[in-house]
């Protein structure tokens, strides 16, 4: 697969990696200087009190808002920090004052429809083809047959690496005079998510972004929150200083250059794929060519893949995760393993995964 010099960058960016890490899609590694960033911000705020300090970071958490319009493609969105994806979907439900009947698709992370219920919601399924992704066509007829109030969707899921098709979904939207929410946890920094189109699009940090845990962003078109929610996000007590490590693995991404990014995780999906297919037993479910860095697997009868990702850490150093039909309670029916490696993996290191997968699998 080579090494291009963004994964030589990436990689001299950060600690070195305690074994192998290809868990991108649950939590990537941060740089060193997002990691200093966060803790420079706490000594300041020990130096000269949590306020003076949130005022003197100021101009950092404008330039972190700017780099979500950049990387969303809405160049006059309005840009709040949140604690994650949940929460920012939960501040969009939460403000809602429409008709209670949105369309998703049949693999929506489980906690998005928990969180949709709990707002009153009427989920209603987007058709797809057998892979997983979205019908377009029949979409389009369900969506003129009988329009819902809002479209929620998930461009990557946490289940699957399946790209879904958002700036399709959104021109259909927008045709129909249908607002689209975007959950672009698993796309912000790993897929096109550029002028999607969308009346909301919001993410977590963790993920691609390779930013802190416990924080997130939110893009909305113009006044589309109250002034109540707007005012209530801005006086939230909130972690100052991983606001401002976020901001910062906002620049590194723009930085590295959006589009480079996207093509190396392109290459290193497909590498992956090609390497782990040929692991005695497991099947890896999406196709070797599609464009995302994540790979599902499912394993042979009679294999726990809670226990493989167990035995993985223990036995190998390496980290990846385990899938359990709760991420998309209407599709999945057994549990998987994902595997997420970012633009710094290596040929070996994914020599290494087939290796210690077929080990513990027998």
């Amino acid at each position: 697969m080579g090494e291009p010099s963004i994964a030589e960058r990436w990689r001299a960016a950060r600690p070195p990696v305690a074994g192998v890490h290809v868990d991108s899609a649950a939590c990537s590694r941060q740089s060193f200087a997002v990691i200093d960033a966060a803790a420079q911000h706490a000594r300041h705020e020990a130096e000269v009190g949590g306020y003076v300090a949130a005022e003197a970071a100021a101009p950092v958490l404008e330039a972190g808002r700017a780099a979500v319009r950049v990387l969303t493609g809405m160049s006059d969105a309005e840009v709040f920090f949140t604690t994650g994806s949940n929460n920012a979907l939960d501040v969009l439900l939460g403000d809602w004052t429409g008709d209670r009947t949105v369309a998703c698709l049949h693999g929506e992370y489980g906690p998005n429809l928990a969180i949709l219920a709990r707002h009153g919601f009427d989920i209603r399924e987007l058709p797809v083809d057998g892979s997983g992704r979205l019908d377009l066509d029949a979409a389009a007829a369900v969506l003129a047959a009988n329009p819902p109030a809002l479209v929620h969707f998930t461009v990557l899921g946490s289940h699957s690496g399946i790209v879904q098709p958002a700036h399709d979904i959104a021109a259909l939207c927008r045709s129909g005079g249908i607002p689209l929410y975007v959950d672009a946890a698993q796309g912000l920094s790993h897929l096109d998510c550029a002028d999607i189109g969308a009346d909301a699009v919001y993410s977590s940090s963790r993920k691609w972004t390779a930013g802190p845990r416990g924080v997130g962003m939110l893009a909305t078109r113009p006044e589309l929150l109250s002034e109540a929610t707007q005012l209530s996000l801005g006086h939230t007590e909130s972690n100052v200083g991983l606001h401002v490590g976020l901001s910062v693995a906002l620049g590194e991404q723009l930085a590295a250059g959006p589009q480079h990014m996207q093509a190396r995780l392109r290459d290193v999906g497909a590498a992956t794929r090609t390497v782990l297919a040929q692991v005695p037993g497991w099947s890896v479910i999406e196709p070797v060519d599609e464009p995302s860095a994540i790979t599902t697997l499912r394993p042979p009868d009679g294999v726990d893949p809670l226990a493989v990702r167990g035995r993985l850490i223990a036995e190998h150093s390496i980290v990846t995760t385990f899938v359990g039909p709760e991420r998309a309670p209407r599709v999945m029916t057994r549990p998987a393993l994902r595997v997420s490696p970012h633009v710094d993996v290596t040929d070996a290191d994914l020599e290494s995964v087939a290796d210690a997968l077929a080990a513990v699998t027998g």
